[in-house]
C-alpha cells in the first residue's frame, strides 16, 4: 500500500519526542486507533524513537487491524546498538567511521530493518526512509545499494530519505535526487505556510526525477492546530521552548492573514496548512506533529487528530492561493540551515553539518538558487 495523503506520526503525543504534554502509554496508543478509527491510514515510525519502544507501541495497535488496510513507513540509520548516545545530538549514524566501514552498511541495515519490523509486528515496511544522515548517507553508493538491497530482499516495497531533525539539507538533497533517484521513491521535507522555505526548493528536482514529498512539521510547532495564542507558556523540557523568543507571537500574526482564506475553503487552521502542502507538485502527503498542550483550557490531543483526519478529499487550493499564502509567510534565511555550508572549511564535529562542495553549487546554479546558498 503506498501513503494516502494524511499520516500520523509516532513522535506526536509527547511520549518520544518532547513536545507539550507526554501522555501516558495507554493514552498514546488510544490516540493511535483514533487516527485509524478517523480514516488516517498512513503511519511513520522511526526505530530511534524510545530505542524501538515507539516501534512497539505502534505495532501493538495495528496488530488489531488487517495489514492491507493501511501503510507503513520505517525509518533507521541511528546506530543505538552499537554506538553511545551523544547528549542532544543522539545516537550516531550507522555511517560513522568510529562504528563500521562501508563493507558494513548493508548488514548494518538489515539488522535495524529487521528489528524494527519484528517491533512492529509486521515482516515489511511499505516505505522504508534513510533517518538523519550525514554526508556519507547524501553521498555514498554503498548506502543506497545497502537500502536498494533490503527492497530487493523483500523487506520494503519503496525506499525513501528523510533528512533532519533541525532544518536545512536543500542541497544534499538536490544531490540525491539527482545522483540516486532511481532507487528512491519518497522523501521527507519540512514544509507548511509558515516555513515555505528552503523545502520550496526541492519540488522541482522532486518532480523531474518522479519522487513524491512527505512533508512534516505541517503545523508549525503546533501553532495550526489553532490553540496556541500569543503568551503561550511551555512546559520545561519543551522543544519549542529553543525556538527563538516571538516566535508564537510572530506565527499567530501571520496566520490571521491566512485565515479568510482557510475560512472561504471551509477548512479548520490544520486543514487549511495541509491543503496548501498538498495543493504543491509532488507533495503527496503529510505529516503534522500532534501536541497535546499544556493547561485546562487545551484542545484534547484526540480532537486535534479527528479534525485533521477529516481533510477533506478534495481541499486544493489554487495556484493564486497558493502564492498568496507563501508571501505571506515568506521566511527566506529566518535560520542558520544545516547540511553542506561555506560556514567549514574541513571537518565538523556536528554529523549534521558539512563544507561545501563545488558540485553542490553547480546543483544550486541549475535550480536557480545563488552561489551565495
Amino acid at each position: 500500500m503506498n501513503l494516502t495523503r494524511t499520516a500520523y506520526g509516532t513522535w506526536s503525543g509527547g511520549r518520544y519526542m518532547h513536545f507539550g504534554e507526554m501522555l501516558e502509554a495507554d493514552r498514546y496508543q488510544e490516540c493511535i486507533r483514533v487516527a485509524y478509527d478517523s480514516g488516517i491510514r498512513t503511519f511513520v515510525t522511526a526505530d530511534v524513537y524510545g530505542t524501538g519502544r515507539a516501534d512497539k507501541a505502534l505495532g501493538e495497535v495495528l496488530s488489531e487491524y488487517p495489514r492491507d488496510s493501511y501503510c507503513l513507513v520505517g525509518m533507521l540509520g541511528h546506530d543505538f546498538y552499537e554506538g553511545e548516545r551523544q547528549g542532544s545530538s543522539g545516537y550516531p549514524r550507522f555511517t560513522s567511521p568510529a562504528l563500521r566501514t562501508a563493507a558494513g552498511y548493508h548488514d548494518f541495515l538489515r539488522k535495524a530493518c529487521e528489528n524494527s519490523l519484528k517491533d512492529c509486528g509486521t515482516d515489511h515496511f511499505d516505505l522504508l526512509m534513510l533517518h538523519n544522515p550525514d554526508e556519507t548517507g547524501y553521498t555514498s553508493d554503498d548506502v543506497w545499494k545497502g537500502m536498494d538491497g533490503l527492497k530487493q530482499e523483500g523487506l520494503a516495497e519503496r525506499l525513501g530519505i528523510a533528512p533532519g531533525p533541525a532544518n536545512g539539507f536543500t542541497l544534499d538533497m538536490l544531490h540525491v535526487f539527482e545522483n540516486f533517484g532511481e532507487v528512491i521513491d519518497w522523501a521527507m521535507v519540512i514544509l507548511n505556510p509558515l516555513e515555505p522555505w528552503p523545502g520550496q526548493h526541492v519540488l522541482a528536482s522532486a518532480k523531474k526525477n518522479n519522487i513524491d514529498i512527505l512533508t512534516r512539521v505541517v503545523d508549525y510547532g503546533g501553532i495550526f492546530h489553532d490553540d496556541m495564542k500569543p503568551g503561550h507558556e511551555f512546559r520545561p523540557g519543551d522543544h519549542r521552548s529553543y525556538r527563538p523568543e516571538g516566535w508564537v507571537e510572530r506565527g499567530c500574526e501571520r496566520i490571521e492573514k491566512m485565515r479568510p482564506i482557510a475560512e472561504r475553503h471551509g477548512l479548520s487552521m490544520m486543514q487549511f496548512a495541509s491543503a496548501w502542502n498538498l495543493s504543491q507538485e509532488p507533495v503527496k502527503c503529510v505529516v503534522p506533529t500532534v501536541i497535546q498542550e499544556a493547561g485546562d483550557d487545551a484542545v484534547p490531543i484526540e480532537d486535534k487528530i479527528r479534525d485533521y483526519a477529516s481533510l477533506p478529499e478534495d481541499a486544493r487550493l489554487t495556484a493564486k492561493e497558493v502564492e498568496e499564502i507563501r508571501a505571506i509567510g515568506d521566511n527566506t534565511g529566518c535560520m542558520t540551515l544545516k547540511g553542506a555550508s561555506k560556514r567549514h572549511d574541513g571537518p565538523c564535529e556536528r554529523p549534521d553539518e558539512w563544507p561545501m562542495r563545488e558540485d553542490l553549487l553547480q546543483l544550486a546554479s541549475q535550480y536557480e538558487l545563488t552561489q551565495e546558498w
